[in-house]
């Protein structure tokens, strides 16, 4: 049984500041609240630390498509099963929108627990709000 889950932000900053902030996937862990470490091991495929209430999980993950200014995406090839995009829309000069969809595989009581309670749609909205915090920050420098 696999989950899913979708969220949207409007962030005042233009899709130029919100595309260069998440396109930095070293920057991930700064506002993806559960994600300890990304690191790059080739262009297209990084290690991810998550550090989740009651487990620590490791993966490997692969971009799968790259649309400068438009979408990222990726799916796991190592470790926990995920594959996720998050799009990037333009709403005028200087506001736009992103919106990041998740598809995981809840395995485990934890992770099973989190999409019954819908534990991971407050997290991902949470950490989509220190996305537009950041982005905001830096759109107004």
């Amino acid at each position: 049984m696999s989950a899913s889950l979708v969220e949207t932000v409007d962030i005042q900053a233009p899709v130029s500041v919100t595309w260069a902030l998440w396109s930095d996937v070293t920057r991930w862990p700064s506002f993806l609240s559960h994600v300890r470490l990304v690191e790059p091991l080739d262009e297209r495929r990084f290690a991810w630390q998550l550090s989740l209430p009651g487990a620590d999980k490791n993966f490997v993950a692969e971009l799968t498509e790259v649309i400068p200014g438009e979408r990222i995406a990726w799916h796991t090839t190592q470790g926990v099963h995920h594959a996720g995009v998050v799009t990037f829309h333009r709403l005028d000069d200087t506001s736009s929108r992103v919106t990041l969809q998740i598809e995981y595989d809840p395995k485990g009581f934890v992770e099973r627990l989190g999409a019954l309670t819908n534990l991971d749609s407050a997290l991902a909205n949470y950490d989509l709000g220190e996305f537009q915090k950041l982005a905001e920050t830096a759109a107004a420098s």
